[in-house]
This record gives structure tokens, C-alpha cells and sequence, in this order.
């Protein structure tokens, strides 16, 4: 439903009070009138930016089969892609594993796995993927080797775990497996790393080993969708949004109106732009894996972008960390960077807060907090990341926070009125195309 159009709200005081504070530090007025986009012709960089994201992806499905995984000649490189199984072909791969673990048992070689690894230096950025990739290095897990025998114990227990639950056709969560044997896994941190492993080792997604993550992403805006055969609307989920469901395998019949898909990094700015119905002003979808993204929002968001081929604009604090959000979000994570196939979303565009935007906007000296030397090292590591070096607009806006070693939250806009996030920033960026 097209909303209507909203007469001109007069500033808050706050606002200009804001602006006279800052005038002497600003090229521009911070005291901004809120900014009208109800005029189709003022979102025409965002539909220039939607059709080039569609053209781009409809080339990357017409040579999804000739990629760079094939080497000069023409042969397969080995890397390790995994595939989405269901519980018949995880059942067969696990029982296969431990026939195989268990004839040589008996012909007096041991109990071992050949896994492979995931440490970072058997990684590597593949720039035609836009995405990390597993290489082909393997580590040998062996019971009889005092190094390995915990890890080969704590997988063996894994499986059989895993076996259960798809011979049921049954799920559970990363905390109640845990809970299964906490005197053998001691800490969930060991028994989820083990799932990566088992994943790794049987060739398949996290998901499909009927394991997931707790909920723990949200979605609100122009979508709709059916869940388990239930019809969601996400214009009707209120202030708190619509939860990411972890079997995104259940969703189906997505439809949007939507221009883009904004990605929030924190639950504040997210509960702000839903209750002042910001997907109502500039019609597109919001999403938020509050922090740290999960895969729940990192298969959803992938899903979306395949079937709308909608713009996707990040919204994260001008931190090192920020920015480490968006590129698990665009590259993947290298704990998991054998499912990049199926949890990377390249070609996110950074929207904000970025740090030229600190002076720009005008953000009072009290809300720009100094980097600690933690921060500042976390910066330096990430402009030497490939992701990084390929886009040289991110490159000098990295460089400039580090430099300045100053940074800021989404919520030092707040400091001009409480609405000047979804009133004049965003549209302001929407309209001039501010995103890089």
C-alpha cells in the first residue's frame, strides 16, 4: 500500500540547537529539514543501482558453471564446496565414514579421519567469487595420537549425535547438543567447532546435519513470504519484527515491492526504523542479526538478495568492527568458509556510518569515541584483507578512521534528535546515492 504523503514536519529543537553547535566544525547545515523521497524521481540513483544489481546477477547465473574453480587446464581445482543433503544422504555419508573408520579398526590401523582444515593459512579469497574458499589441506585426526585423541573422541560423539537426529528427523540447537555430554565437550565452543568439522568431513551444510542456531535475527518491511505454509507479512510485525527462522528451507513464495534491503547492524537502529515505519517512507525490507551475524540471517539474506535482486545498502557503526559485520555478510566467515557457497551475499554497499560522514554530518567531538590500541590493530589487519584492497573507496574510509583513531556509533546521530536517522540521514544518502 502506498503510504500518504506526509506533510512537512517542523524540526525539533534538538536538531537546531545541534546544527548551531556544530556549524563551525560542518560543510553542511546539520540543522536539516527532514527529507521528502515521496517523489519517485528523488530514488532514481537507488533504481539505477537496483537494475545494475539485477543485470549482474542474472550474468553471475549465466556462468555459475564456468568459475574460477576450474585451473588454466580445464581441470577442477580442489577446494571444498559443500552441498545442501537431506537426511537420507547424511545418513549414508555417516554411516559410510564410520564402515570405513571401522575396517580399520580391525585390520589393526586405528581409529583416524581425514578432515579438512580450516585454520586460516588453508583459506583464501577467490576475487572472481567475491567470497573465501576452503583449500584442499587435510589434518589427521587420530585416536592413538595423544593430540588428536580428544578431537577424535569429541567427533566420534558428534556423529553419533547427528546420526540420531536425522535418523528421527528430528532438530535441535547448538546448545542442546552441548547439553548432551557436557563432561566430554566441556565447552560449547568445542562442540561447535567439532560440527564444522563433521560438516567439512561428510560435505555438507551445518544445516544439514539438523543442527542449527537459536533465533536470533529479525526482519520488518515490504516482504511477505509463507513459513511452514503460514503466510508472513513483515509490514504487520509491529516494532519488533518478524524472527529470522533457522530452517530457511521452509520459507517459500517470497514477494516484494521493496527497492532494497537495508542491513542494520544493531538492534537500537533497527527498532528505531521500525517504529517510525521507515519502509513505508522509502519502500525496502530491514534486517538485523543484532551484532555478530548468525547463519540463520546469513542464509536469509543470501535468499533474498537470489530471488528479489534487490539492492543491499549496510548500515554498521564507523568501526574496524563494523565493517568486519559486512564482510562476513559479503565474504563469509573463515570459521566457516567451507559453506561460503551457500552464506555469502557479495556486493553489499556500505551506506554508513563512515568515517568521512563524522565531519560531514557534523558529529559532536562528545560522541566520537578514541579507538583503543586493540581497535586500532584490528583496523591495520583488515586493510591488508583482499576484500578490503579490491574496493579502494572502503580502503581510503578505513585508512581515515585509522588515521584519525576516532570512531561512532549509528547512535551518535541521535545526539541531533531522535529521528534523524530515518528523517534526514538516511534519506539524505538514499537520495544522493552515498554509498560505496
Amino acid at each position: 500500500m502506498v503510504p500518504k504523503p506526509r506533510k512537512r514536519q517542523r524540526e525539533p529543537a534538538g536538531s537546531r540547537l545541534a546544527g548551531k553547535r556544530n556549524r563551525a566544525t560542518s560543510s553542511l547545515d546539520t540543522a536539516r529539514a527532514p527529507v521528502s523521497l515521496e517523489d519517485a524521481s528523488l530514488l532514481g540513483k537507488l533504481q539505477v543501482l537496483r537494475r545494475q544489481i539485477k543485470a549482474k546477477d542474472e550474468e553471475k547465473q549465466r556462468r555459475a558453471q564456468d568459475t574460477v574453480l576450474r585451473s588454466n587446464n580445464g581441470h577442477v581445482a580442489t577446494r571444498v564446496e559443500v552441498l545442501e543433503l537431506n537426511s537420507n544422504q547424511v545418513l549414508a555419508e555417516l554411516e559410510r565414514i564410520m564402515l570405513s573408520a571401522a575396517t580399520s579398526i580391525l585390520e589393526g590401523r586405528g581409529l583416524s579421519y581425514k578432515v579438512p582444515r580450516r585454520s586460516a593459512g588453508n583459506q583464501e579469497y577467490v576475487e572472481e567469487l567475491e567470497r573465501i574458499v576452503l583449500k584442499e589441506g587435510i589434518a589427521i585426526r587420530n585416536f592413538a595420537s595423544i593430540a588428536s585423541v580428544r578431537k577424535t573422541t569429541i567427533m566420534t560423539r558428534v556423529m553419533q549425535l547427528v546420526h540420531e537426529l536425522c535418523s528421527r528427523r528430528i532438530h535441535t540447537t547448538k546448545r542442546d547438543l552441548f547439553y548432551t555430554d557436557v563432561k566430554l565437550f566441556r565447552q560449547q565452543t568445542e562442540s561447535d567447532d567439532v560440527l564444522n568439522d563433521v560438516a567439512c568431513l561428510v560435505g555438507c551444510t551445518r544445516n544439514s546435519l539438523n543442527v542449527v542456531a537459536s533465533e536470533k535475527g529479525i526482519v520488518v518491511g515490504r516482504v511477505t513470504f509463507q513459513e511452514d505454509g503460514d503466510l508472513i507479512d513483515c509490514t504487520r510485525m509491529g516494532v519488533g519484527g518478524k524472527a529470522i527462522p533457522p530452517y530457511t528451507d521452509r520459507i517459500t513464495n517470497i514477494t516484494s515491492d521493496a527497492e532494497f534491503i537495508l542491513l542494520v547492524e544493531k538492534d537500537a537502529a533497527f527498532m528505531r526504523l521500525a517504529e517510525d515505519r521507515f519502509y513505508n517512507r522509502v519502500k525496502c525490507i530491514i534486517v538485523t542479526a543484532k551484532g555478530q551475524p548468525d547463519v540463520g540471517t546469513r542464509l536469509f539474506l543470501r535468499r533474498l538478495k537470489r530471488e528479489l535482486h534487490l539492492p543491499i545498502l549496510g548500515l554498521v557503526d564507523s568501526d574496524p568492527y563494523g565493517l568486519k559485520i559486512l564482510s562476513v555478510y559479503m565474504s563469509g566467515s573463515k570459521g566457516m568458509s567451507y559453506d561460503s557457497a551457500n552464506l555469502a551475499t557479495p556486493d553489499i554497499k556500505w551506506l554508513g556510518i563512515r568515517p568521512s560522514d563524522l565531519d560531514r554530518y557534523g558529529i559532536p567531538e562528545q560522541c566520537r569515541l578514541a579507538m583503543t590500541e586493540n581497535d586500532i590493530k584490528t583496523g591495520k589487519d583488515m586493510l591488508e584483507e583482499d576484500f578490503i584492497k579490491k574496493n579502494p573507496a572502503w580502503y581510503h574510509e578505513l585508512s581515515l578512521m585509522v588515521k584519525r583513531r576516532e570512531k561512532a556509533e549509528i547512535q551518535a546521530l541521535s545526539s541531533f534528535g531522535f529521528q534523524y536517522l530515518t528523517e534526514v540521514y538516511l534519506p539524505e544518502k538514499i537520495r544522493a546515492g552515498d554509498w560505496i
